[in-house]
């Protein structure tokens, strides 16, 4: 089976060859943009981290290719907006919080190495601080000069002459009329609405606590540079694969791109893109900035698991819209729950699969395995097909035998990731159900009934939310009604 996934680049999906296979590396190299480490990474970022997750394990563990994975870590200048303007989110937080922004990035660097922990989300190979490499930076902006791609806007910065790239927006499909209309900026002093900040230039009566002395001017880098600087470092001149949200698509990409490609002389830099899709709150776009900001613990404090949210991403694919809210996540919870249930139903002896998928399938001796084993092994590969995947589990599990409990394990213990077979979260569920219902909630719980009985649908809809707001889901019966915590 071939790995088809989609190119952001060429808008169509596309067979997966990497560079180790045509002698050019040693490995697999994939970069991930982010994180921006002034707040806590909300539940869709943390969306664009799992996909990641997904992809390096399926090229890792499935395809059995050494990976070589990079991200980033902005640290420094992160703007309010993505047009080379506003203030910097960075210094903006750190005065907010009463810290420097050294301490402000090393808190929620931690912070966010504990969310992918809880995400069952294995670190990856190379974490790399954008104040850690100040040095790389200067030196794609001095190639970039000595090429005549740049310009100086006095007292601003300097500026890529976007102009001068023939293909510049190639990643967005973008012409020069599209690109006129998509004037970011409204600059007086730019060659080209789309130019973008190399570096910037400090302001003589404003004094940054991550600016740079440097031979010209006191300066701090661009949004775009760390990316293409650090990449470069890790990765080399080209890669395979470049991951991120579907919204640096249009600038952070683009820009990266054009600086990159100038720089090295390399088309196309990187072989694959690839972009998920947003998840949306009541919705909206999660934003960072946002008051109303949803983490993964916040989703901890209201009873559920992280992975009830791994699984609630998986339910869709991960270059669709995927909605947010209380109900979704309860479904997720109650399907990865009763997977587990389903697999605690059966004592069967699990058999250590070990190897790529060509080497598993010569291992699996029955029909209904094997069959199992090449469709979750076709969906998968199938541009990460998550939704697909789930379906087969589900399906085997209604008749399964030793070889396909085994398979299971072994897709979640190195893909997936879900803890599907720690069934110490049955105790904790069965045990959730068994908490002594306090009068006024059973007393809510039989008025729902009744406005059920009585055709009242407004006001049995009410009622379940205001169980939902107390923390008890209500479930119907044939008998009438459970309550059980959540």
């Amino acid at each position: 089976m071939k790995f088809q996934i989609y190119n952001t680049m060429t808008h169509k999906k596309e067979e997966f060859i990497p560079r180790i296979d045509e002698g050019k590396a040693d490995f697999v190299w994939i970069y991930s943009c982010w994180p921006t480490v002034y707040r806590n990474p909300h539940i869709g970022n943390m969306r664009a981290f799992s996909f990641a997750d997904l992809l390096r394990n399926t090229i890792k563990n499935i395809l059995w290719y050494p990976t070589k994975h990079v991200m980033n870590l902005t640290d420094v200048w992160h703007l309010t907006d993505d047009w080379d303007d506003g203030e910097d989110k960075m210094e903006k937080w750190a005065k907010r919080d009463n810290m420097t922004v050294r301490e402000l990035a090393d808190k929620y660097i931690t912070e966010f190495y504990k969310y992918l922990d809880s995400l069952n989300i294995e670190k990856f190979d190379v974490f790399c601080r954008a104040t850690d490499h100040i040095q790389e930076q200067i030196n794609m902006v001095k190639t970039l000069e000595e090429k005549w791609y740049t310009y100086k806007i006095l007292s601003d910065g300097i500026y890529m002459d976007t102009s001068k790239v023939e293909d510049y927006g190639k990643l967005a499909w973008l012409e020069n009329q599209s690109l006129r209309a998509w004037a970011r900026i409204q600059n007086e002093n730019k060659k080209n609405p789309t130019d973008f900040s190399l570096r910037k230039f400090s302001k003589p009566w404003e004094k940054r606590q991550m600016e740079r002395d440097s031979p010209r001017w006191v300066w701090f880098p661009g949004w775009h540079l760390e990316c293409s600087a650090m990449s470069s470092k890790y990765l080399w001149e080209q890669f395979d694969i470049h991951t991120w949200w579907v919204d640096h698509i249009w600038v952070h990409h683009t820009n990266e791109i054009a600086q990159s490609e100038c720089t090295f002389d390399k088309k196309p830099r990187v072989k694959y893109r690839m972009h998920n899709q947003f998840l949306n709150l009541w919705w909206k776009k999660v934003a960072k900035a946002d008051w109303w900001l949803v983490t993964v613990s916040d989703i901890e404090a209201q009873w559920y698991s992280a992975l009830d949210l791994k699984m609630l991403y998986y339910t869709a694919h991960y270059r669709s819209f995927l909605d947010f809210n209380q109900d979704v996540l309860e479904q997720a919870k109650k399907q990865r729950q009763n997977i587990i249930k389903k697999i605690h139903n059966f004592d069967w002896e699990i058999l250590d699969y070990q190897g790529s998928y060509q080497d598993i399938e010569s291992q699996i001796t029955t029909d209904e395995a094997k069959e199992f084993f090449n469709n979750s092994i076709s969906a998968i590969l199938d541009d990460l097909n998550t939704p697909r995947l789930l379906a087969e589990i589900n399906k085997a599990l209604h008749n399964p035998n030793s070889e396909i409990i085994s398979i299971i394990k072994r897709l979640d213990n190195s893909l997936l990731r879900l803890d599907l077979f720690d069934f110490l979260i049955l105790s904790s569920w069965a045990k959730s159900k068994d908490i002594e219902i306090p009068q006024e909630i059973q007393k809510l719980g039989e008025d729902r009934l009744s406005a059920k009985q009585n055709k009242d649908r407004a006001t049995a809809d009410k009622i379940r939310d205001d169980l939902k707001s107390k923390w008890r889901n209500i479930l119907d019966t044939k008998d009438g009604f459970e309550l059980e915590k959540i």
